[in-house]
């Protein structure tokens, strides 16, 4: 069978489909993973053959600016007006993004010729691609559906648009009435999107790019906490609370600036506190006591899958949905903008290390994550959802 998957290029969207499309390869099918040319040597590195598609979020961020008026692509330092942001950030993912992708797709199509493409499920152009090439189309999700939030109305509302232009007619899903391939554990899932939705479910299995974990993670000698505000919100003030607040606890820190953040932001740090532009977190999990994080999909669930509490700082996007849902789950809590401080970092922090509800509730959780079906299990249903 021939696959094409394709995904919108960023860690956060591009790497919850690697797992399933390397069980397909393995499995025997024909697997080419097509994104934006930056994301390319990433997958590479999975052992997947990639084509070029789509445009970069950067040089689409950078699209919709110069076509609006404001100058400079929108960061975690930038104070832009919501009213001024919301529309470039819909303009982006609801028309420049997709356009581009269907654009690239139907001819890539016509090389590669996929008895199924798998499209991830913010990668509208992907799903609009196959759908105008009449081939049979698999969404894939990247964590928990955010339900009513205003960003992803408005940019649900420019995917209606687009699709209204093609004649495809868009549900409120955004599932294209296509099987949904869905990495979240049903009990944390939005119900609303549970009733309407064919779901088949695939336990999140992490990936991240090879390599070593940092020294003294494996020989640890007291509780190790993991920081990190992911690779595209870093920011230096909410870092700087974090680490002054957990450094004064009786634990290592170990914290991940990410791409966005230079190490010298952040200044000196006190001893039991360390830097690294980049970990391999899906390795460094099984290690760690405690995830403080912005509430990105890929560090929540793998925080569920490796029954670990959490504390999140969410900085945008879908994060305050899964700040909500790590609330109502019992498994970890949350901080919001200005209760961003050391002493409110170190109360909660120290708590969540203790609490044994809170290790009951991830481990609860943890054990529905393992009961789901395998990346090598889904492969196996791939032919039958055509």
């Amino acid at each position: 069978m021939r696959l094409l998957f394709t995904s919108l290029g960023s860690f956060g969207h591009t790497f919850p489909l690697v797992p399933l499309a390397v069980a397909a390869r393995d499995a025997g099918h024909d697997v080419v993973f097509a994104t934006s040319e930056d994301f390319l040597p990433q997958l590479r590195k999975a052992g997947l053959e990639t084509a070029a598609a789509g445009l970069a979020i950067k040089d689409a961020f950078g699209q919709a600016f110069a076509e609006s008026g404001p100058s400079g692509p929108p960061g975690p330092r930038r104070d832009i007006p919501q009213e001024v942001l919301m529309p470039i950030v819909a303009k982006v993912f609801g028309e420049l993004m997709p356009k581009r992708f269907v654009a690239d797709l139907l001819p890539l199509f016509e090389h590669v010729r996929p008895d199924l493409v798998v499209s991830e499920a913010g990668n509208s152009g992907g799903a609009f691609a196959a759908m105008k090439a009449g081939i049979p189309v698999v969404a894939h999700g990247f964590g928990r559906v955010s339900g009513d939030d205003p960003v992803v109305m408005r940019i649900r509302g420019a995917i209606q648009e687009h699709g209204a232009e093609l004649g495809i007619e868009v549900g409120d899903d955004l599932a294209f009435d296509a099987p949904f391939v869905d990495i979240c554990p049903e009990s944390v899932q939005d119900p609303g999107f549970l009733a309407r939705t064919t779901r088949v479910p695939l336990r999140p299995v992490g990936w991240s790019e090879p390599g070593e974990l940092p020294a003294g993670v494996l020989d640890k000698r007291r509780p190790l906490v993991y920081l990190t505000l992911g690779t595209a919100m870093g920011h230096a003030g909410v870092l700087t609370e974090a680490i002054a607040g957990l450094s004064g606890l009786d634990v290592d820190v170990l914290v991940a600036t990410g791409p966005s953040l230079a190490d010298a932001a952040l200044g000196d740090v006190p001893p039991n506190v360390r830097l690294e532009a980049w970990v391999p977190q899906a390795a460094l999990l099984p290690h760690v006591d405690l995830v403080v994080h912005h509430g990105g999909s890929g560090t929540t669930l793998g925080a569920f899958g490796a029954a670990l509490p959490q504390l999140l700082l969410p900085q945008g996007a879908d994060q305050f949905s899964n700040a909500d849902a790590v609330l109502a789950a019992g498994v970890g809590d949350r901080l919001l903008g200005a209760e961003v401080t050391a002493d409110a970092v170190a109360s909660k922090a120290g708590h969540l290390l203790t609490d044994l509800s809170v290790r009951d509730a991830a481990r609860t959780l943890a054990a529905e994550v393992a009961a789901m079906p395998s990346p090598a299990d889904v492969a196996a249903q791939l032919p039958t959802l055509t």
